[in-house]
């Protein structure tokens, strides 16, 4: 990084987009420790113990996004659609370009891991734990040169909650985190599946409005469809190659195990959770391990991600090997996938904790809701309903969600199931009668 000049500005040497330039206030956010705090928080969790070149962090991402909102906005103003912004928006641009910074600053130790746990077990979701690193004394001092309400206008922009012109370009279908994450993650693990044509869709972005009196927002024109089609096809291939990879997914289920397990004895309360770094929380559940006793099942996942002994795979179904609409209470039940990984456990004759059942989902991953411009000028939306006669990527985005996600039995120790049918039919059943079926306190399998 190189020293700050005599106008405050600095400019750092990105591996993805070259150099990037701050500003001064950007410049005195990235000075400030919480937000150096993200040099020792990976992108992307647990994947580097799948593709090890996997270690970039939330540092390196946020200038990333800094760097494509000051794309953008210089699109957008070489077009002349700035001048369709009122006073005060205009002078609002630059908390635009902090809030691109400064979106991921409240994220935890393993980034989106921590929050699939249950949502009483975290102090928030990362966009809302922000609020207290944006009151730290540094980054209120940078942000204090942008007016009274920068500091508010960031926690709205970042939270999607903005009614400034540009918030999509912040968090919204088409924010500019998901085009730095999928090129940067695609870069880093060495793979070719995060091909987003940046710079088409960057030209493509336009300002519309979806009737008359209806608010100014971030739209694209018709030339952008084929890059916005190759944004929605980099997230699926990402998906299903790296982010939902089944050493990553049995990573991913282990820390989770860990993180609650801690919870529940007692190693960790909820607050611990908010502030420390990858390696400070699992060096922090390691030391108060050496002071409280604690189950087996604790230490052996501890080493499992330490020493990359990773539960084994029982069970791997693919989407399409699944019914529709099968165990959807997976992924918003743990009281009942616990219940399930303990009778399982418990059949195999193991250690209740050493079973994970699991089926990510993440329906909205590949969903839109934006304005199109098309060539004469007539503004539509883009819905998870889709277009009529138009364009159908909506309902492709469901069809390729569902392809995705893959339902996974894990294991501490190797266990055969060569019939999955009873537990099949289990997870097909609605959840309560899955409840009442194991109140029966029979085998499932």
């Amino acid at each position: 990084m190189e020293r700050a000049g005599a106008s405050g500005a600095r400019t750092v040497r990105d591996p993805l987009w070259g150099n990037v330039t701050l500003d001064r206030a950007a410049a005195s956010i990235v000075d400030a420790p919480e937000f150096q705090r993200l040099r020792r928080v990976k992108q992307l969790g647990f994947a580097h113990l799948v593709y090890p070149g996997a270690v970039h962090t939330r540092f390196l991402h946020a200038l990333g996004v800094y760097h494509l909102s000051r794309r953008a906005m210089d699109a957008l103003d070489r077009k002349g659609l700035l001048s369709q912004l009122n006073t005060d928006e205009l002078e609002a641009l630059p908390v635009v370009r902090l809030a691109a910074l400064l979106h991921d600053v409240g994220h935890y130790a393993f980034s989106h891991a921590m929050e699939e746990l249950e949502a009483d077990a975290i102090p928030g979701h990362h966009e809302e734990a922000a609020a207290r690193f944006l009151e730290s004394p540094a980054i209120s001092a940078a942000l204090g040169g942008s007016g009274d309400g920068a500091r508010q206008l960031v926690m709205d922009l970042i939270r999607g909650r903005s009614s400034h012109p540009l918030q999509g370009l912040v968090s919204g279908s088409l924010d500019l985190d998901k085009i730095d994450y999928l090129r940067r993650d695609s870069l880093f693990c060495g793979v070719p599946y995060g091909a987003v044509d940046v710079e088409r869709l960057l030209e493509s972005l336009t300002l519309a409005r979806e009737r008359e009196g209806a608010p100014l927002e971030v739209a694209v024109t018709e030339k952008g469809l084929s890059a916005l089609e190759s944004l929605l096809f980099a997230k699926y291939q990402m998906f299903r190659n790296v982010y939902w990879h089944h050493a990553v997914r049995s990573a991913t289920v282990a820390f989770r195990h860990l993180v609650e397990g801690s919870l529940n004895e007692g190693l960790l309360v909820r607050e611990d959770l908010a502030g420390p770094t990858d390696e400070e929380l699992l060096g922090l559940i390691a030391a108060r391990m050496r002071d409280v006793p604690v189950s087996p099942v604790l230490g052996r996942l501890l080493s499992s991600l330490v020493n990359r002994n990773l539960p084994k795979r029982v069970v791997e179904l693919q989407g399409d090997e699944l019914p529709v609409g099968m165990a959807e209470w997976v992924p918003e039940s743990r009281e009942l996938v616990r219940r399930v990984e303990d009778r399982l456990a418990r059949d195999w004759g193991l250690e209740t904790g050493s079973v994970f059942l699991d089926y990510p989902a993440n329906p909205n991953m590949l969903q839109l809701r934006l304005l199109l411009v098309r060539r004469r000028g007539e503004v539509q939306r883009l819905t998870s309903e889709g277009e009529e006669h138009l364009i159908d990527l909506p309902r492709l985005g469901r069809s390729l969600h569902q392809a995705t996600r893959a339902l996974r039995v894990f294991c501490l120790e190797p266990r055969s199931l060569p019939d999955v049918t009873p537990l099949l039919d289990l997870l097909s059943s609605p959840a309560e009668e899955a409840r009442m079926r194991l109140d029966e306190d029979r085998s499932i399998l």
